[in-house]
């Protein structure tokens, strides 16, 4: 789904709302999750899942191409944990 579906679905739940405060707020939510993981805080959505900032640590690594070693430092990933009730919706058993 892109962020456009998400906005006309959006859209079509709630036709009170035109679709620029629509994508005011769906922007603020994105930049909140965002703003708390670049803090270094865990962000949950109760039954959908948590979002938190891991570390790739530095290291060396090999171009397959050239296999020249090539020094990489330190940088972040996200790590997405899946909710309870978002597992049980997708594996239905």
């Amino acid at each position: 789904m892109l962020k456009s579906d998400l906005l006309l679905t959006l859209r079509k739940k709630y036709p009170s709302l035109n679709l620029d405060d629509i994508e005011l707020i769906t922007n603020l939510f994105f930049k909140k999750i965002i703003n708390s993981l670049q803090n270094g805080n865990k962000v949950e959505l109760r039954g959908f899942g948590t979002l938190s900032k891991k570390i790739n640590k530095e290291k060396y690594v090999r171009n397959p191409k050239t296999n020249e070693k090539i020094y990489k430092s330190k940088n972040y990933k996200i790590h997405f944990k899946i909710g309870k009730i978002l597992h049980q919706r997708i594996n239905p058993n």
